[in-house]
Parts: C-alpha cells; sequence; structure tokens
C-alpha cells in the first residue's frame, strides 16, 4: 500500500509540474489537454484530482511555493558562489510570480483564499531569500542591508507588465536589479 502511495504522490508532483512549466509558457487559461499532453496523462486523470481550473492552479501554486523554498538551501548546499545562488533563485521565483500571476483571475470572487494563500507564500519564501541574501552579504558578494521581502516585492512588480505586453521581458529587469545588489570594488 505504501508503495501505491509515493506512486500517486510522484504522479501528482508530475502532473503539477507539468501544469506549472504550460501556465508559465501559455498563462493559466491554457486548456487542460495541453497540461495532460505535457505530463502523459489523460484529461480524466487531471479532472480526477482537481475539479475545477481553480483547484489545479491553487495546487500549481502551492508546488512551485514548496518548490521554492527547497530550492534555496539545496543551491546553497551545492557550494558555489551565493550570490549565484540568489540569481539561481530568483529564476525560479520569477517563473513562480508568472503563474502567480494569473492565480488571482482563476480564484475571482474567493478573496479570502487568495489572501491565505498569500501569506503561505511570504511565511514559506521570505525567510528563503533572506537566507540566500545573508550567504551572498557574508561572501561580500552583495551589499549588506538588502531586506528579503523588499527585494522580492521589487521583483515582483518588475514582472506585473508581461502579460499584456510580449515586447517586455522582466527577467532583463530583474538581471540589472541583482547586478545592482552587488558591491563596487571600493566596498571590499
Amino acid at each position: 500500500m505504501r508503495g501505491r502511495r509515493a506512486d500517486a504522490l510522484r504522479n501528482q508532483q508530475t502532473l503539477l509540474s507539468a501544469a506549472a512549466e504550460v501556465f508559465v509558457d501559455a498563462g493559466v487559461d491554457a486548456p487542460i489537454r495541453q497540461i495532460a499532453a505535457k505530463a502523459g496523462v489523460g484529461i480524466g486523470t487531471i479532472y480526477r484530482h482537481f475539479p475545477t481550473r481553480a483547484d489545479l492552479v491553487v495546487a500549481v501554486y502551492r508546488h512551485q511555493v514548496e518548490a521554492c523554498a527547497e530550492a534555496g538551501p539545496a543551491l546553497l548546499a551545492e557550494g558555489g558562489s551565493p550570490l549565484a545562488a540568489l540569481r539561481q533563485w530568483v529564476d525560479l521565483f520569477v517563473d513562480f510570480l508568472v503563474t502567480k500571476h494569473g492565480l488571482a483571475s482563476a480564484l475571482q470572487s474567493d478573496s479570502g483564499g487568495f489572501e491565505a494563500l498569500h501569506a503561505y507564500f511570504l511565511d514559506r519564501l521570505v525567510p528563503v531569500c533572506g537566507q540566500l541574501l545573508d550567504a551572498a552579504c557574508d561572501a561580500g558578494e552583495i551589499t549588506p542591508g538588502v531586506r528579503p521581502y523588499e527585494l522580492m516585492r521589487g521583483i515582483g512588480n518588475l514582472c506585473i507588465g508581461r502579460d499584456d505586453d510580449r515586447r517586455y521581458d522582466p527577467r532583463r529587469l530583474v538581471d540589472l536589479l541583482l547586478r545592482g545588489l552587488g558591491r563596487e570594488p571600493s566596498d571590499h
């Protein structure tokens, strides 16, 4: 029984990862058949696990928050530059934000549910961002005093314009923002 439960959980994680990729590329209104094809499952399997699109979007949101939260310590543990780990983490965070922007419309009238998810997001990710910033600061790679919430909020604000203007690439501006965190040679 335990093996079957582990398989079901692994299958659900595969499905959520596929849905996240599709949402990043095509938005939260992407056809369910596109998600099913990416995950290698039938449409019925998706509806069995997630009866509504909102159920699927919320599950993807939670899945992405957890993946982002777990990635921070894992990237730091790889032993490279803490600033490189921060940059990789921010890249994952931007993917998450692209999906998050579609979440509000997918949940429409459930503002209480959205607020609870937002609180969960902050509780899980602000400390991870703080850990990455502290490590980069301790390594002398960034200027001290960068607050995790402000950095995440700034990145979030840079990602907002992508939905309605395909000429806008938030990653370019996020890269400029991250370069701005660096220490000037005279700071060392």
